[in-house]
């Protein structure tokens, strides 16, 4: 990027959001208007940012001399007026998106993303984006944070990748206790300081395990959970895409708006269940509510936790009948080994590498990165749906 704009105060701001991204390289500043021209013409940025206030009439005429001279350089104004017809002429002048100042994280990012698809295709785009994946329970206690937890893990030992979760159980999470970690920082404080939120002070807030995962932590005091909606959560999120490859999102179980956001943002969201009746048939209802969600169901990816537990659990094939859907993954009990690395604060990997549920959730995660590819079962008809509820 480069970057001009006479006001000192609104360039020194702007140049610190720009450093704190690892994606973005400012190639140049310029403080007069006049000498903008020359600057991009000898760094060719991707994108060139040009603040209007200081002098509108003049600031124009140079948005609409650099399109022209230089079309492959994305132009975006800056500008702190709401005036519809200041907008117009930006546009008509050649620049590409239009953010207002102070300039937000998220506009920004979501602005860079439109000019990747825009240049790169769609397909591209995906590509370089961070994959977000939501982990929720059918109930509770059927290990959403183990599975959490440990997949971030799992997900953070591939050098290539950097990760971090977010405990998004707001009253009751672990994930911290899980990792024996003591956080200086929760999601709250990160909440409150939202609207000044940038990359530098967002990566402070996050604790780092020794596995390589970052760790978002609910809030200490119960009180506190009221302080986090889910248009904070929408911002944090779009700020940690940023500069993560996966974000692992621990849900609840109570469905809040907070969770339902995580869902909507998510590409993958893994439904835990075991196989027992009252767990099957909340995946049924989950499963109607979210087909009226556009986009919603063809995310839900169904993972069975816990199996073998005992004689008395359902088989695979009758529990895919009742769901009417297949089951993505699998995932062996292990009481023993889940036990110890709960009561530890360890992840799997660290205390029972050569399980069969350590395991299954390094194949999880690597299913999730494309690395591999399962099939578990063929998809079983939707008949199973109504003969569950007409039992129940």
């Amino acid at each position: 990027m480069a970057i001009v704009d006479p006001n000192d105060t609104g360039r020194d701001e702007l140049k610190r959001l720009l450093l704190g991204l690892d994606m973005i390289w400012l190639e140049a500043e310029c403080s007069r208007y006049e000498f903008f021209s020359d600057v991009v013409a000898q760094t060719q940025p991707d994108i060139g940012i040009v603040a209007i206030d200081h002098d509108r009439e003049r600031a124009l005429e140079l948005v609409s001399r650099v399109s022209q001279q230089l079309p492959d350089c994305a132009i975006f104004v800056v500008s702190s007026t709401h005036d519809g017809t200041v907008i117009l002429q930006a546009m008509r002048a050649g620049a590409k998106e239009f953010l207002l100042q102070p300039v937000r994280i998220d506009d920004l990012l979501a602005a860079i993303n439109r000019i990747q698809e825009r240049r790169f295709g769609q397909g591209d785009s995906k590509a370089r984006g961070s994959t977000v994946i939501a982990v929720a329970g059918v109930t509770g206690g059927v290990g959403v944070s183990t599975i959490a937890v440990n997949l971030g893990c799992a997900l953070a030992r591939n050098d290539k990748n950097t990760v971090v979760l977010a405990d998004l159980d707001l009253c009751l999470g672990d994930a911290d206790v899980l990792l024996d970690a003591i956080p200086d920082y929760t999601i709250v404080d990160v909440a409150q300081n939202v609207t000044r939120l940038d990359f530098s002070l967002l990566k402070r807030s996050l604790t780092k395990h020794a596995s390589g995962l970052f760790l978002l932590p609910r809030p200490v005091q119960l009180e506190d959970v009221s302080l986090i909606s889910a248009e904070d959560l929408q911002r944090v999120i779009g700020l940690l895409k940023a500069s993560f490859t996966h974000l692992v999102l621990d849900l609840s179980k109570a469905f809040t708006p907070v969770d339902m956001m995580a869902l909507e943002m998510a590409q993958h969201v893994l439904l835990v269940t075991q196989l027992d009746l009252p767990c099957l048939r909340n995946v049924v209802r989950l499963m109607m509510s979210f087909s009226n969600m556009p986009g919603m169901a063809e995310k839900v990816k169904i993972v069975v936790n816990r199996l073998g537990m005992d004689s008395g659990q359902i088989n695979l094939k009758k529990a895919q009948e009742i769901i009417g859907r297949e089951i993505f993954w699998q995932i062996p009990n292990d009481y023993r080994a889940c036990s110890e690395a709960r009561n530890n604060g360890v992840p799997l990997l660290e205390c029972a590498p050569r399980s069969a549920v350590t395991t299954a959730i390094v194949g999880l995660a690597e299913a999730l990165c494309g690395e591999q590819a399962k099939e578990t079962s063929k998809k079983p008809g939707r008949a199973g749906l109504f003969k569950l509820f007409a039992k129940t």
